[in-house]
């Protein structure tokens, strides 16, 4: 599908919700036609379970009240919020920006909020299917039990996805090419994936490591997950990790809003 048929469909739709249906199909046909970026979608996050399961071997859960099924679908979501949400729009936005795709559509009548939320739907979508197939996997393959605070676990989910879209719109600012995207992406993929508990649970680090990983993005994404669905977190610290999620998002919000760059760089 080319730029400007996307772009005509946008200004032929006439409600908000009209609009980004436009939008996301228009989108979901293009992640449907690149197969590198279907595949990292759909089959990189089984890989990393495997991945994150073949690590339990080595971490010792027995004084942290974790069990290593835990350990591996709560991770799971973790790298499916990096995978399928930051890393696949990071290139996703770079890509339909240098087409004019995005200045195109800033012509008609859609607000730049549409734009951005119409692009990042199919990921979204994508992503939060898998989230639940993980619990779903969880409770069937690994005999884990419901989730014991489900509000928080899908509050973890839902700042999750928020915040990487918005670190993922955030991270064009310095991206030149779709190419490029490959590598401004890998410094958060990298330090979130070692640094934010998805292998390692922080309990079994020492007090000050933890403390300043803990700061990290999806380190605070990660514990509303993991204890929404496993139990643990106390009120103090559940109000910990909510602020430390919020307060991340909103300066993801602030980023976008300085930095994003409608127009192509090449």
């Amino acid at each position: 599908m080319s730029s400007t048929t996307t772009a005509a469909r946008a200004r032929t739709a006439s409600t908000p919700a009209g609009r980004l249906r436009s939008l996301a199909r228009a989108e979901l046909t293009l992640l449907m036609r690149n197969r590198t970026t279907l595949f990292m979608a759909l089959a990189m996050p089984p890989f990393m379970v495997a991945a994150i399961w073949s690590s339990m071997d080595r971490v010792n859960l027995a004084d942290t009240g974790l069990t290593a099924g835990g350990m591996v679908m709560t991770g799971g979501i973790g790298m499916v919020l990096l995978l399928v949400v930051y890393a696949n729009l990071v290139a996703a936005f770079v890509a339909r920006r240098e087409e004019r795709v995005l200045k195109r559509l800033r012509t008609g009548e859609v607000p730049d909020r549409e734009i951005l939320a119409g692009t990042a739907l199919p990921s979204v979508a994508l992503a939060l299917t898998q989230c639940v197939l993980l619990v779903l996997a969880g409770a069937v393959l690994l005999d884990l039990t419901a989730p014991q605070r489900p509000g928080l676990l899908l509050a973890g989910v839902v700042l999750g996805v928020v915040m990487m879209v918005l670190l993922a719109v955030a991270t064009t600012a310095f991206t030149r090419t779709v190419e490029a995207a490959q590598i401004t992406a890998l410094p958060l993929l990298m330090v979130s994936a070692v640094g934010s508990g998805l292998f390692v649970p922080f309990e079994l680090l020492p007090d000050q490591t933890a403390a300043v990983l803990r700061l990290l993005p999806l380190s605070p994404v990660m514990e509303l997950v993991r204890y929404g669905w496993l139990g643990g977190l106390d009120g103090t610290e559940t109000l910990r990790a909510l602020g430390l999620a919020v307060a991340w998002t909103a300066l993801a919000v602030f980023a976008v809003r300085r930095w994003f760059r409608w127009e192509p760089r090449q």
